[in-house]
């Protein structure tokens, strides 16, 4: 009997974290060729930590993330995860901060995909496999 894919997923990005916190970002800091962090939200359901391992880009203090889910019809977990409990945290090498979420206002929006585009090709590529807008998502400090 196969695998099922999202088990291999779940495995894989498990590993990823396991490494990434163990290393404190020197074993999957990068993913091909783009910074990675790790995104902890709150199960909107279960109520239980979610850590997620992600690419990213810097805006100022913020950071950038795109909700693409590989141009999936529907939005990863940590994206809805973060819509119900937008406190959340964020490990980007051995240093972990505590941020609150916000989708990229329209403004903004165009800049910021771009810029995340740049690094990682593939994002133009998701959303034209999709009928979805993917999120742009804006992580702001707070104190």
């Amino acid at each position: 009997m196969a695998t099922p894919p999202n088990l291999i997923f779940r495995a894989i990005s498990a590993a990823h974290v396991f490494l990434y916190r163990a290393t404190r970002g020197t074993f999957g800091g990068m993913t091909m060729g783009v910074p990675t962090l790790l995104l902890t939200t709150v199960g909107r359901k279960t109520g239980k930590a979610r850590t997620a391992p992600l690419m990213y880009g810097r805006d100022g203090d913020n950071f950038v993330l795109v909700a693409s889910k590989g141009g999936s019809p529907e939005h990863p977990l940590w994206y809805t995860n973060m819509k119900a409990n937008p406190e959340v945290e964020v490990q980007v090498g051995g240093n972990v901060r505590k941020v609150r979420y916000r989708d990229a206002t329209p403004d903004e929006r165009p800049r910021l995909w771009r810029m995340m585009a740049e690094q990682y090709p593939s994002y133009d590529d998701y959303q034209k496999k999709t009928t979805r807008e993917i999120p742009v998502v804006v992580l702001e400090p707070r104190a």
